[in-house]
């Protein structure tokens, strides 16, 4: 029987991480991918000249080179940096709200402000005052409080963290208000609620203000070629550092002795021991389907009853016959209402009815290579439940699917009039696609849902059973950035505790 350290089960964003920083650290892995190409959501594929990009809008996290942020350093450190080559965007997006705003945003921290109050000048002094507050809030949740909480001293953290522990925690909505009267500014401001997938009202603050602050300092980031160069990459730094990748090749059971990973069955019938398991898969699956157990232990049943299933999307993929400039594009990503921010509820993402907000982004307008010249490629997102096709009968799913991908179409040609005449290429990926390609339940996109109860500060690590991992949008915030980092901080923890067992086993032998 083989023996690996570690088995990583997903080639998706976490699950590539990890098996690349652990292989380079010095911990035998395997990696299983039940697809035939790594990435899960960061891949992409082809229709006749069309390359469409799967689900990356804007990589945050990034950072210039004179001014490097957290995922250029890890790119850097697993060898991957050489192998992608980076593009910034230079504007955050543009936000349409037919025959009322029509506004695009710098990807400048103090030119937003300036932009803003030459907008809304009678909203100036709450402009300034917002972002001061709001570089307060970043600093203290990102930087202090991971520190201060260490302390258990809530105190401590009003008095460390006091601006963090005044607004962080309401909701965006309530603290915009707070400061702002001009409904047209809150809708300017808050498009990147989308990218957790929960609207203001229930989104706190302190992630929100996180988002936009990042993307501004940081930059919002694409990857020539699409997200799949990035996967391409990892796999790359993974197998050069002696790494095993098998396609093709789902997990099937995760075997346990004494509440400790012993093994993986695979889908092939072989059986590989290991030390470790980390699973990329929604932990509902890894937990239910994949241990070998009747029941889960008690503490992961009791966190999953609290737990409420996240968001999924209907992504209308279209390759068109003329060149975004033609069509009107200024930037790479648009957000079209007809509502405003305020009237977001979820109540509309649990039906089929025409969505009132849509995410627009123009890959080729940053990546000319992804259409040939004179044509363009773009995506055309709406959120969605994954309940609102669950009882589609199968015979009506292929016609109900394209009539919403033309309400979708109805929506965005507000803001561009000329798309539809020029659509060449069409395809539509549904919640139901998501289950299928992604094997989410659900369909969902960034796991469990995003709101505060959920998020890293009130959950503990599921980690009931000693040497079993979870890696993904599951376990923490969704979104390529800290589904990356998850599995970067992942693999510390199981290279911490690989190292901790080669010692006993050293001391062992020498006695």
């Amino acid at each position: 029987m083989l023996h690996y350290d570690t088995v990583v089960i997903g080639a998706g964003n976490a699950g590539l991480m990890a098996a690349t920083r652990l292989q380079r650290e010095g911990s035998k892995t395997l990696l299983l991918e039940r697809h035939n190409v790594p990435g899960g959501c960061a891949t992409s594929f082809v229709r006749g000249d069309f390359e469409f990009e799967v689900a990356l809008h804007q990589l945050s996290g990034v950072g210039t080179e004179s001014n490097p942020f957290i995922m250029r350093r890890i790119f850097e450190e697993l060898g991957i940096l050489k192998k992608i080559e980076l593009v910034q965007e230079h504007e955050l997006y543009r936000i349409i709200v037919p025959g009322r705003i029509d506004v695009t945003l710098p990807a400048d921290w103090n030119e937003l402000k300036l932009h803003l109050k030459s907008l809304f000048p009678n909203e100036s002094e709450s402009i300034e005052r917002f972002f001061l507050l709001s570089e307060a809030v970043v600093n203290e949740y990102y930087f202090i409080l991971p520190r201060v909480r260490l302390s258990n001293d809530p105190e401590k953290i009003r008095t460390k963290c006091p601006n963090f522990s005044a607004f962080g925690l309401r909701s965006t909505s309530e603290v915009l208000r707070e400061f702002f009267k001009n409904e047209d500014l809150i809708n300017v401001i808050t498009p990147y609620w989308s990218y957790v997938g929960i609207p203001t009202t229930d989104l706190v603050f302190a992630e929100f203000i996180g988002m936009l602050y990042f993307y501004c300092v940081y930059k919002p980031w694409h990857i020539k070629g699409g997200s799949q160069m990035l996967s391409s990459a990892l796999l790359s730094s993974f197998e050069e550092a002696g790494g095993e990748v098998r396609f093709h090749c789902a997990a099937q059971k995760i075997f346990t002795e004494n509440g400790e990973v012993r093994g993986v069955l695979l889908e092939s019938g072989e059986t590989v021991s290991c030390d470790s398991v980390v699973s990329n898969a929604s932990p509902l699956i890894t937990y239910h389907e994949m241990l070998d157990m009747e029941t889960p232990p008690a503490s992961v049943l009791k966190d999953f009853q609290s737990r409420r299933m996240g968001v999924s999307a209907v992504c209308l993929y279209l390759g068109l016959d003329c060149s975004p400039e033609e069509l009107g594009f200024q930037t790479a990503s648009t957000f079209v209402m007809t509502t405003s921010d305020k009237e977001v509820t979820e109540e509309r993402m649990y039906s089929l009815d025409a969505p009132d907000w849509g995410m627009v982004t123009c890959y080729n307008f940053i990546d000319e290579d992804l259409a040939p010249k004179g044509k363009t490629v773009v995506t055309l997102v709406a959120l969605q439940y994954g309940e609102a096709w669950k009882n589609i009968p199968k015979e009506k799913y292929f016609s109900t699917k394209y009539e919403f991908g033309e309400k979708l179409i109805d929506l965005v040609e507000k803001a561009y009039p000329k798309i539809r005449e020029h659509i060449e290429k069409a395809e539509v990926a549904t919640p139901l696609t998501m289950m299928r390609y992604l094997n989410t339940p659900g369909g969902a996109i960034y796991g469990f849902k995003q709101t505060l109860q959920d998020g890293h500060l009130m959950r503990d690590s599921l980690d009931a059973i000693e040497g079993l991992y979870s890696a993904s949008s599951w376990t923490s915030m969704g979104g390529f950035q800290p589904t990356y980092i998850n599995g970067y901080n992942t693999a510390r923890k199981v290279m911490k505790r690989l190292k901790s067992r080669r010692k006993l086993q050293n001391q062992s032998l020498q006695n």
